[in-house]
């Protein structure tokens, strides 16, 4: 059973899950992090689908959290969360992120845990955990300083940096990069030849990939979220 927030389609092969909140540019709830998470475990056991396509429908890829929308405690949230990051983790199949617009916050630290992520040109991302008072989450702690460098990774989760769709390109956080005309034909056709490869080969490759990272990447979700709740904490006794 699917909610208005999200859709899900199949196609061959492939799972398509376009989170479908436009007026919030895609900002992800409570409810919609809890069903992300059972779709992914889902098509982890599904042995016809090799390939999660994660997507947003009008302008936005996903603005982030939408904490507004909660009405669970912070703490139930925060656990939402972390079993959705970890199952992004430990997804045997394929990853792919569609960015049809900017993208703020989990929506960009969840992208380094992406396979592929197909870019359209009016892309932008932002991580502005400073300026909302908490620090980074998604594993950036890890995967940024590694995709991005130290420096680039300080500047984008501390600075609150707004980096443009091509100097993703070029510093890795974004595989493929296209005009705004031509994204959706140019990436369904690469998404199309990448599902058509043998995926015995292909989640192999990823399985060893991933393997090296794997366990210091569930830590630092832990270790994130631990030290958010602290300062969610204490500006509960201000």
């Amino acid at each position: 059973m699917e909610t208005e927030n999200l859709i899900v389609t199949t196609k061959d092969n492939i799972k398509i899950v376009r989170l479908n909140k436009p007026k919030k540019k895609n900002a992800i709830d409570y409810n919609m992090y809890v069903r992300m998470a059972e779709i992914l475990k889902d098509a982890a056991i599904d042995e016809d689908i090799s390939i999660v396509v994660l997507t947003g429908t009008g302008d936005f890829y996903c603005s982030g959290n939408d904490l507004s929308a909660n009405d669970v405690p912070m703490k139930t949230l925060f656990a939402a969360v972390v079993e959705f990051v970890k199952t992004l983790i430990t997804f045997p199949k394929l990853l792919i992120a569609l960015v049809n617009g900017p993208a703020i916050g989990i929506a960009v630290t969840t992208l380094a845990l992406c396979d592929f992520v197909f870019t359209s040109e009016n892309a932008y991302f932002c991580t502005p955990f400073s300026k909302l008072n908490i620090v980074a989450e998604g594993a950036s702690s890890i995967t940024f300083p590694k995709l991005l460098g130290e420096r680039t990774a300080l500047k984008m989760l501390i600075m609150d940096y707004k980096m443009p769709a091509k100097e993703a390109l070029e510093c890795g956080l974004i595989s493929f990069l296209y005009k705004d005309e031509e994204f959706h034909e140019k990436a369904w056709d690469c998404i199309s030849e990448i599902s058509k490869l043998p995926m015995d080969s292909v989640l192999g490759t990823k399985k060893l990939i991933r393997r090296v990272d794997m366990e210091a990447l569930l830590r630092a979700t832990e270790l994130e979220i631990n030290e958010i709740e602290k300062i969610s904490l204490s500006r509960s006794k201000l």
